[in-house]
């Protein structure tokens, strides 16, 4: 004796096995969407930090020239190398330079982090009376 299944049974056999695959995929997806945002997150995270170091960094130069308002000539510089005067604030390729022009003084810090395709920079621009 043989014993056959109804004939609705025979096609549903596998429709379980597929909602399974489907669902598998469709939860990689979100994972791979999920590890994209926090990677894109801790990029800009990255970045903000470099901005915020050198806008301090600027700031300070700023503050310093404030407090010896009659030496501002001593204060200009090109292109200084800022790794040795702060090394905490991690400012890949870091410079400054300071341009003084009369009572007005333009500080530029520049940076490359290793995976931009162009430098950036943070100009902080202050009028001095002597």
């Amino acid at each position: 004796m043989v014993m056959r299944r109804p004939s609705g049974l025979k096609k549903a056999a596998g429709i379980v096995l597929l909602e399974v695959l489907v669902s598998v995929v469709v939860l990689a997806f979100g994972v791979l969407g999920i590890i994209g945002l926090q990677a894109a997150a801790i990029q800009h995270t990255t970045a903000a930090k470099h901005r915020l170091d050198a806008s301090f960094i600027a700031n300070e130069r700023i503050g310093r020239m404030w407090g010896q308002p009659s030496a501002l000539a001593d204060f200009a510089e090109t292109n200084t190398d800022i790794k040795d005067a702060f090394p905490e604030a991690g400012l890949p390729n870091g410079t400054r330079t300071t341009e003084i022009d009369g009572q007005r003084v333009t500080v530029t810090v520049t940076w490359q982090a290793p995976t931009a395709d162009r430098p950036s920079n943070v100009v902080v621009v202050a009028h001095i009376v002597i």
